[in-house]
C-alpha cells in the first residue's frame, strides 16, 4: 500500500485516514486530543510528557505542539531532534505510535514560512492558553504566587517570544487496532524527486 507525495491531498497518507477515523469515533471525549511526545533528554535519557494535538500543516502531514520555547526540551530536541508520539484513543482501542524528526519554531527563525505557521498557530490558540506563556520560566521554584496569577495579554497582539510551535515529520507510523487485533507499520521513503511514498506492512500485534 502506497501513498501520494508530501504535497499531495490532505488524506493522502495511508495512516492519516485511519488517524481521522479515530479521532472522529473519539471527537466526543476531551482527552482525544491529548498525546505524549518523547524526546531524547539529557545524558540520553528518555523524556516524555503530555501535550496536545494542535493540527496538521497544510497540504502535509506534520503535525504541530505548541510549547513554551524556556522549556528544557527545546534545547533537547536541538541537540537530538528526534521524537515519537504515543496516541492512545480509549473508546475505539486503537494506538499510534508516530515517529520522525521534530522542528522547534521559535521567534528568532530566519525563515518566513515557518514564522507564518508559527502565527498562525499561535492565533488559533484561546486567550487563556496564550497567557501561560507570560508566566514564570517553566520548572524554575515560584517565589510569589501574585506574580503567576497576574498576568493580562492582548489578544490582537502576535505570538511573544516564550511562544514555540514544534512540528514532527512523521517517517513512520505503528498502528494497533485492539478491537480487531490488527496491527500495520507504515514507513515513509523519500524519492528522488523529494517527494515521499508510505508503504505499509500488517504484522503480528
Amino acid at each position: 500500500m502506497a501513498g501520494g507525495g508530501a504535497a499531495a491531498s490532505a488524506l493522502s497518507s495511508p495512516w492519516r485516514a485511519l488517524l481521522q477515523r479515530a479521532l472522529d469515533a473519539n471527537a466526543h471525549l476531551r482527552h482525544s486530543t491529548y498525546f505524549q511526545l518523547a524526546t531524547v533528554g539529557a545524558g540520553g535519557r528518555p523524556a516524555n510528557r503530555t501535550v496536545v494535538f494542535r493540527g496538521f500543516q497544510e497540504h502535509c502531514d506534520k503535525i504541530q505542539i505548541n510549547t513554551d520555547a524556556r522549556s528544557s526540551k527545546i534545547g533537547e530536541i536541538r541537540i537530538c531532534p528526534f521524537g515519537e508520539i504515543c496516541w492512545y484513543f480509549t473508546d475505539s482501542w486503537e494506538q499510534f505510535r508516530i515517529s520522525g524528526s521534530i522542528d522547534a519554531i521559535d521567534g528568532s527563525s530566519a525563515d518566513p514560512a515557518k514564522l507564518q505557521h508559527r502565527e498562525r498557530a499561535w492565533f488559533a490558540s484561546s486567550v487563556k492558553s496564550r497567557l501561560q506563556y507570560l508566566g514564570p520560566q517553566p520548572g524554575i521554584p515560584i517565589l510569589d504566587e501574585g506574580q503567576v496569577k497576574d498576568v493580562h495579554i492582548d489578544p490582537s497582539a502576535g505570538p511573544i517570544d516564550a511562544f514555540c510551535l514544534l512540528v514532527l515529520d512523521p517517517e513512520k507510523v505503528d498502528y494497533v487496532n485492539l478491537k480487531s487485533n490488527q496491527r500495520l507499520i507504515f514507513t515513509r521513503s523519500q524519492k528522488e524527486d523529494d517527494s515521499s511514498d508510505w508503504m505499509a506492512v500488517k504484522v503480528s500485534p
